[in-house]
């Protein structure tokens, strides 16, 4: 199988493609791996890579066959390394599937190695110290995102269809955007975090996808989706599977337009430009779109406090099971500079004060569910600026404590994190570009209602395609 057949199809395309018999799973696997060898090397994308393993019988799964990549966080994969991007951890093996990674089997999908993240996935752009930065396919010298920006880098440049992705503050929707893809944030407890996790981030994270099609992301979380025993909270069952809603008319709908965020960055340009275009676009198609104002009934400071806090209080535990596990010390020599402060900050976080943190957390989530009862969706940029250069996230960041850390990452993406806080369901699609870089637009919705958000993507996909668009850097050229 030509690598330039491989990549022209998508995770729904290639297991029919396999289900037939016109290409046997070798084949594509094969593919894959020449895929990874032709771009990988321009875009650190992938940390590691494996011979396909257990290979499911053609149709014997909906995606049987499917060349897959996990990141390098949030799932473990028994008796492969699970390092979470940091010198801390290295060469730490996973004992067992976690129970998204045996959905994932169950899929169909083979996993063929783990991308790359951020130390600890503490970051929206993917620049680390253990592998070095992650390299964005349109722009070499641009960021691919974060924290999912292996996953996302890897996807937009054909090397597999579909990757695995997380997101605590905007980490499936900003890698989304900066490469050009489409990622939806499922709801809180959509997806299992266990065994390992009942929740992880006090449930500002989640699990789920970055792909080039609706239909991808939509078939993976029917199949990925619903409780497994002992978790502590799961979101209501769609009433039918999401493939089927990608290719539902959404009807007419009441969408709000969020174009300035209450704090951070404001869009530049370019992107305002894509807002605009995008609005006309949604009333092109019926429906109803009306600026409006963002209100969290906090403040912006009190918004970063708080989830400095909360982040920085889990992050530090998890630290220092880590340390405990590897038998290394806590200090530079395991751990980047922002995160070794943001482990120090999150020590001096008093019982008080995180609880005061989960507060926000409630009047945040209050305040913003309140949008749905005037509207069915709200859009605004995923992101206020097109991808930037590597380095600029890091720029004096050894300055900078836990609190001064998140506010930069939280200025750069003020649109994405208020999802997180609230647990509702938010994607980030390819709708625009300019300088022949993409611009992702967020569509958030009311808890649990991923079936609206896919059924305006699939209407989106079909009025304003963009899987033709390919990057430079394309294993498919």
């Amino acid at each position: 199988m030509k690598i330039s057949e491989y990549a022209s199809h998508d995770a729904v395309g290639l297991a029919e493609l396999i289900a037939r018999g016109e290409v046997t799973p070798a084949e594509v696997a094969d593919a894959a791996a020449r895929a990874v060898e032709a771009v990988n090397p321009q875009l650190n994308a992938v940390v590691e890579t494996w011979a396909a393993e257990d290979t499911p019988a053609p149709g014997s799964a909906p995606l049987a066959g499917v060349p897959f990549l996990i990141k390098d966080l949030g799932v473990t994969m028994a008796g492969k390394r699970s390092e979470l991007g940091s010198r801390l951890a290295a060469g730490s093996v996973a004992a067992e599937d976690s129970f998204l990674m045996r959905r994932f089997r169950r899929a169909g999908l083979v996993t063929i190695g783990r991308t790359a993240t951020p130390e600890l996935a503490y970051s929206t752009t993917t620049e680390r110290e253990f592998y070095g930065p992650t390299r964005n396919p349109w722009s070499p010298d641009r960021s691919a995102g974060g924290s999912s920006g292996g996953s996302g880098a890897a996807v937009a440049a054909g090397i597999v269809p579909i990757a695995h992705a997380t997101d605590a503050a905007g980490s499936i929707r900003v890698p989304a955007s900066a490469n050009g893809l489409f990622g939806l944030k499922p709801t809180r407890g959509r997806v299992s975090q266990g065994p390992g996790a009942d929740e992880v981030f006090n449930g500002l994270a989640v699990q789920g996808a970055l792909s080039r099609t609706v239909r991808d992301s939509a078939v993976l979380l029917d199949l990925i989706e619903g409780p497994e025993p002992g978790d502590p909270y799961s979101a209501p069952r769609p009433e039918r599977p999401y493939a089927d809603e990608a290719t539902t008319d959404p009807g007419k709908l009441r969408i709000a337009l969020l174009r300035q965020p209450w704090g951070g960055l404001h869009p530049t340009e370019p992107v305002s430009a894509a807002v605009s275009e995008t609005a006309r676009l949604l009333a092109s198609l019926g429906h109803d779109v009306e600026e409006t104002q963002l209100d969290l009934g906090v403040s912006w400071e009190e918004f970063v406090l708080g989830n400095a806090r909360m982040w920085t209080a889990n992050l530090a535990p998890w630290i220092d099971s880590i340390a405990a596990a590897t038998g290394r010390p806590v200090d530079e020599t395991t751990l980047e500079p922002v995160v070794l402060a943001s482990y120090r900050y999150g020590h001096q976080v008093t019982a008080d004060e995180f609880v005061r943190a989960l507060a926000i957390r409630n009047s945040v989530s209050r305040t913003f569910a309140q949008h749905f009862e005037h509207y069915d969706l709200l859009l605004s940029p995923t992101l206020p600026e097109l991808p930037v250069p590597l380095g600029v996230y890091g720029e004096d960041a050894d300055r900078l404590d836990g609190r001064g850390w998140l506010d930069r990452l939280l200025t750069r993406s003020p649109y994405t994190a208020a999802a997180n806080v609230s647990g509702v369901p938010s994607m980030s699609v390819p709708l625009a570009t300019a300088a022949d870089l993409p611009i992702g637009m967020q569509f958030t919705a009311a808890y649990a209602r991923e079936d609206l958000l896919f059924r305006l993507a699939g209407q989106l996909e079909q009025a304003a395609p963009w899987t033709h668009r390919k990057p430079p850097v394309w294993a498919g050229a």
